[in-house]
C-alpha cells in the first residue's frame, strides 16, 4: 500500500506538472519574522499542485487532506498560508477546531493578536488585486463578511454538541450547507476513535466526533478538510486504510532532528538524592544563560518539574523547590560541584571558574532567578487563560518565568522555544512485555515538545534556526543547542525510555554514535603557512540598490505594454450553419500614449493606490530617488514608458481618464512582479575579509553513526600525506574520491607551486552568493603557492559532484564561475592572495578537474 505523499511526485510528474514558487498571496502575506522553510515550502507546493490538478488516483470532492508533521515544524504556520491561498481561491470561511481549550487559545494568538510575538501573518494583507484582507473571528457563519477571513475556532467537544443540541447563536448545520467552508483540524489524531477502533459503520448512526467532522465535510461539495497531527497510528490497519490518499505530507520527527531544526536531547541520569538532582538542573540551567550573556545572546533557559499523576503532587514538589532556593547556600553548589561526576556539569564549574563566579555569587543568582514570583504552576484551572497567555510568550522578554510545574497540562499545544531542561520528580516504570508502557511514551512525546530549538546566531553568515555546531561538540555555545532530561538513574527505565524516543525520530542512541577525533596534523602546524598565512571570506549584507539608476535596471525588459479598450463591439453566428462567417468584422486599431503626456494625477492616483509603490518602497529600489514627483517625472523611470491601446477606432477616440488609470495601473502591477522576482534582500560581498588559519582550522570531535558511510575516515591512506592537513576525511564516498584524485596530481603541481594544502570543510566556512546572499558551504577549501615570478597563494573554493547531479547544483557551480571571473586579489601584509573557485567536477572524468582555473 502506498500512500499519497509516497506516489504525489510521480502523478505529478506524469501530467508534467513542474516545481514552482509558492503564489505570492502566502509569500508577502506570511509574517517576514518566520522564514519559509524548506520543508515548509515543499508542504505549500505538495497541497496547491494537488489542488491545481487532476491526476491519476486523486480523491474525489470535498477532499479531505492530512499534513502528517512533527511537532515544532510549523503547522499552524502551514495552517495560516494555506488560509491565504484558499481565500484566494474563493474561500471567506474557515472552522478552526482542536480537543483543547489551550491550543484554541494559543492558535488565537497566532491568528488574530497582531501585537503578539508569535503572531504568524504580515501587518497588513492584500490580495492580488491589492484590496486589504481582514482576519475576523466569528461565532458562526450567518451574515459574514464575505471580503474577509472569517474563523470560527473551537473543540471538537463543543462542534459536536452545537451540532447535535440546537442552541442559540452556535454552529448549525445549515452553516455548512449554504458556506463553502476549510475546516482544519489539529491534532486531528483525536478524531480518529471510530476509525482505530473498528466502528466506522456503527458510527453512522451513533453521532462520534469523527462522524461529526465527516458530515460537516460533506454537505457541501466545496467544503475542504485539513489535517495537522504529528501523532498517527500506522500500526492499526484501518487507520492505515483512512489515510493512503490523504496524507500529502510527512515530516516526522527524525526529518526535523536531522535537518537541524530541534535542540539534541541528553538523558542526565545521577545517583543523587532528589533535591540535589533538582539543584544539578538549576546549576545547569544557570550555566546555559551565562554561556548565552557571554556572547551578546538574550537567552532566559526554563525547567519543566513533571510530577507524575496528581496536581498535589505537582504543589508539594513546587512548595519543596521554593523551600530549597530560598535556603540554598554556597556550601550546597560546592556539594554539587564537589560529588558530580556528570561531565557536562564539571563542564559547568570549569567555566563558572574562569569566569570568576563563585558558589556564593552562583548561589546569590539561582535566589534571584528562580525566586517564587519566577515560577509558575500550570495545573491551576482556575487561573488557565491567564497561564496559557504566560506559557505562550515565555521567550519574551517581559515573561520572568524560569521554572513550571506541572502534571498533564503540557502534554500537546505547548510552543515552547526555550525550555531546556525537564526534571522527572518520579520514580518507577510501567512497561509492558519490556515495551515502553504508556507513561514512557508520554514522557517520550514531551521531550519531543520540548526540543523545539532555540534560534541565535553569533555569526552573520550563521542561519538563525538550525543548529550549528554539530560537528563542533567543544564549542562553548552547544549546550545553547541541548535539552537536558534528568532522572535517577535506572537504567532499566532510561533503555526504555531511549526507546520511545529513538520511536519517535528525535533521538540517536549514543551506542550507534562513535566518536571520532578530528586533528591538525602536527607536520602542517609546525608550517609557515599555518602559523602566518589567511583565509579570506565574504559577508551577507542587505541588499544595496545604489547601482540602480533607472527603471530598467530592475524591471521591464521593454518600455511599452499593450492594453485593451472594451469597446462593446460583437456579433452573432448560428451554432449548426454551414455559413460560420461573421456578418461584421470587428476591427481593431491601436494608439500610442506616453506616459509623460498624461496628467500627473490619474498617475499619482494609481500609485497611491498600490501600496507597493509607498514612497520609502520605492527610495528602496531607486535609492536615487527622492520624491514621488521624480519618479514620475524623471525619463530613466515612469516618464519614457508607453502605452499601447488597442480597440475600435471609436473607442480609441474617447480614451478616458478611467482607461488611463487602469492602464497604468497594469504596468504598475508589471513593474512590480518584476521587481519582486528579480530582487532579494541580501547580498554577498565581493569585497573579502581576512581570518588567520589558527582561528579558523582547529581539532573538532565529530559524533557519527556507526552505520554511516561517512564512518572511514581514510586515516591510514592520509596519515603520511602532506596536501592535507587533518588525520583524517570524514566526508562523503565522492569526497573521498576527490582526496584521492587530488593527491595523484600532487607531485605534478609541486613542479610550479609550494605551500600546497587541501582542507576539507567541516562546516566552518560558508561564503555568500553575490546576487541573493545565498550561504553555500564548499566541501573543500585548497591553498596553493606560486613559486615562481610573483608569490602569489591561490584560496580555490572546491565542490565535488558525481556524474548525474550537477545540473541539479546548477546556482553553485554559477556561483563559483562567478568567483573565478571577479579575479579577487587581496594585498595582505607583504604577501597576495587571489580567490577563485574550481570548475565542478566528475570524480570518475578526474582531468576534468584543474587547480589551475
Amino acid at each position: 500500500m502506498t500512500f499519497l505523499y509516497e506516489i504525489l511526485p510521480t502523478r505529478l510528474s506524469e501530467i508534467d506538472v513542474q516545481k514552482s514558487e509558492i503564489p505570492k498571496i502566502i509569500s508577502t502575506n506570511l509574517n517576514k519574522k518566520f522564514s519559509i522553510r524548506p520543508y515548509q515550502n515543499e508542504a505549500f507546493w505538495r497541497f496547491i499542485a494537488f489542488y491545481e490538478n487532476n491526476f491519476k488516483g486523486k480523491q474525489k470532492p470535498p477532499y479531505h487532506i492530512n499534513f502528517n508533521m512533527a511537532t515544532g515544524s510549523g503547522k499552524t504556520f502551514i495552517m495560516a498560508g494555506l488560509i491565504l491561498y484558499l481565500y484566494e481561491k474563493g474561500f471567506r470561511n474557515f472552522l478552526f477546531f482542536v480537543d483543547s481549550a489551550n491550543i484554541i487559545e494559543k492558535t488565537k494568538e497566532n491568528f488574530l493578536n497582531g501585537l503578539s510575538s508569535k503572531y504568524l501573518f504580515a501587518k497588513n494583507l492584500y490580495n492580488n488585486d491589492k484590496k486589504e484582507i481582514k482576519i475576523k473571528e466569528v461565532k458562526n457563519f450567518e451574515d459574514v463578511d464575505n471580503k474577509s477571513i472569517n474563523i470560527c475556532f473551537t473543540t471538537i467537544q463543543k462542534l459536536h454538541s452545537d451540532l447535535t443540541k440546537t442552541k442559540e447563536n452556535s454552529l448549525t448545520i445549515e452553516d455548512f450547507k449554504e458556506n463553502k467552508i476549510a475546516l482544519i483540524a489539529d491534532e486531528a489524531h483525536h478524531i480518529n476513535a471510530d476509525t482505530k477502533n473498528g466502528n466506522q459503520k456503527t458510527s453512522d448512526i451513533i453521532p462520534t466526533w469523527e462522524n461529526t467532522v465527516i458530515n460537516i465535510l460533506k454537505h457541501n461539495y466545496s467544503n475542504i478538510l485539513l489535517e495537522f497531527t504529528a501523532t498517527l497510528d500506522f500500526d492499526n490497519q484501518d487507520i492505515k486504510l483512512k489515510y493512503l490518499d490523504k496524507i500529502i505530507f510527512k515530516y516526522d520527527l527524525k526529518q526535523f532532528r536531522l535537518g537541524g531544526y530541534s535542540k539534541e536531547i541528553n538523558l542526565l541520569r545521577s545517583r543523587l538524592e532528589q533535591n540535589d538532582r533538582i539543584l544539578q538542573a538549576v546549576i545547569l540551567s544557570q550555566y546555559k544563560q551565562e554561556v548565552a550573556a557571554k556572547y551578546g545572546i538574550n537567552l532566559k533557559p526554563v525547567i519543566l518539574f513533571k510530577a507524575k499523576r496528581t496536581i498535589k503532587e505537582s504543589e508539594r514538589n513546587k512548595k519543596k523547590f521554593h523551600a530549597l532556593i530560598e535556603n540554598l547556600t554556597a556550601s550546597q553548589i560546592q556539594n554539587i560541584e564537589n560529588t558530580s561526576a556528570v561531565p557536562v556539569i564539571q563542564k559547568a564549574f570549569n567555566f563558572f571558574n574562569e569566569n570568576n563566579i563563585s558558589c556564593e555569587i552562583l548561589s546569590d543568582r539561582l535566589k534571584s532567578n528562580f525566586d517564587e514570583r519566577k515560577c509558575l504552576s500550570a495545573n491551576n484551572d482556575a487561573e488557565k487563560e491567564q497561564n496559557q497567555i504566560i506559557l505562550n510568550s515565555l521567550e519574551d522578554l517581559n515573561n520572568p518565568i524560569r521554572a513550571i510545574f506541572a502534571v498533564q497540562k503540557l502534554n500537546e499545544g505547548w510552543d515552547v522555544l526555550n525550555l531546556f531542561d525537564i526534571v522527572r520528580l518520579y520514580e518507577g516504570r510501567d512497561s509492558n512485555n519490556n515495551r515502553p508502557g504508556k507513561t514512557t511514551i508520554a514522557e517520550a512525546q514531551l521531550i519531543g515538545r520540548g526540543a523545539r530549538y532555540f534560534p541565535f546566531k553569533i555569526l552573520k553568515q550563521q542561519d538563525l534556526y538550525t543548529r550549528k555546531y554539530d560537528k563542533d561538540l567543544t564549542n562553548e555555545l552547544r549546550i545553547l543547542e541541548e535539552l537536558y532530561y534528568h532522572t535517577q538513574e535506572d537504567s532499566r527505565y532510561i533503555s526504555e525510555l531511549k526507546t520511545a524516543l529513538i520511536e519517535t525520530g528525535i533521538y540517536e542512541d549514543d551506542n550507534d554514535l562513535i566518536q571520532k577525533n578530528l586533528i591538525l596534523k602536527d607536520s602542517f602546524k609546525k608550517t609557515n603557512f599555518y602559523k602566518k598565512g589567511f583565509v579570506l571570506l565574504n559577508k551577507k549584507i542587505p541588499k544595496k540598490y545604489d547601482d540602480v539608476k533607472s527603471i530598467t535596471d530592475l524591471a521591464l525588459s521593454k518600455k511599452n505594454i499593450e492594453f485593451e479598450l472594451h469597446s462593446g463591439a460583437g456579433d452573432i453566428i448560428t451554432a449548426f450553419s454551414d455559413n460560420n462567417q461573421t456578418k461584421n468584422i470587428i476591427k481593431t486599431k491601436q494608439k500610442n500614449i506616453e506616459l509623460k503626456n498624461i496628467q500627473k494625477h490619474i498617475i499619482k492616483r494609481a500609485l497611491a493606490d498600490n501600496p507597493f509603490f509607498r514612497f520609502d518602497n520605492i527610495h528602496k529600489y531607486f535609492p536615487n530617488i527622492n520624491s514621488t514627483s521624480k519618479f514620475i517625472e524623471k525619463k530613466e523611470y515612469l516618464n519614457a514608458l508607453e502605452i499601447t491601446f488597442k480597440g475600435t477606432e471609436k473607442r480609441l477616440q474617447k480614451i478616458s481618464n478611467k482607461d488611463l488609470y487602469l492602464a497604468i495601473s497594469k504596468i504598475l502591477k508589471q513593474i512590480e512582479d518584476e521587481i519582486k522576482n528579480n530582487s532579494t534582500d541580501y547580498q554577498g560581498t565581493k569585497d573579502f575579509y581576512y581570518k588567520s588559519i589558527q582561528e579558523v582550522f582547529k581539532d573538532k570531535t565529530l559524533k557519527i553513526n556507526k552505520n554511516d558511510e561517512r564512518i572511514n575516515g581514510q586515516e591510514e591512506f592520509l596519515k603520511d600525506k602532506k596536501l592535507y592537513v587533518f588525520n583524517a576525511n570524514y566526508g562523503t564516498p565522492e569526497e573521498k574520491a576527490f582526496v584521492k584524485m587530488f593527491e595523484k596530481k600532487y607531485k605534478h603541481l609541486k613542479k610550479n607551486f609550494k605551500d600546497i594544502f587541501l582542507i576539507r570543510n567541516e562546516r566552518v566556512i560558508k561564503i555568500f552568493n553575490f546576487k541573493d546572499g545565498q550561504a553555500f558551504e564548499p566541501d573543500f577549501i585548497l591553498f596553493i603557492t606560486q613559486k615562481e615570478d610573483e608569490q602569489i597563494t591561490y584560496q580555490v573554493f572546491i565542490e565535488t559532484k558525481v556524474t548525474g547531479y550537477v545540473s541539479k547544483d546548477k546556482c553553485k557551480e554559477d556561483f563559483l564561475k562567478k568567483i573565478r571571473d571577479n579575479k579577487k586579489t587581496i594585498d595582505i601584509l607583504t604577501h597576495k592572495y587571489r580567490i577563485t573557485g574550481a570548475h565542478f567536477n566528475d570524480v570518475v572524468n578526474e582531468t576534468e578537474f584543474n587547480p589551475n582555473n
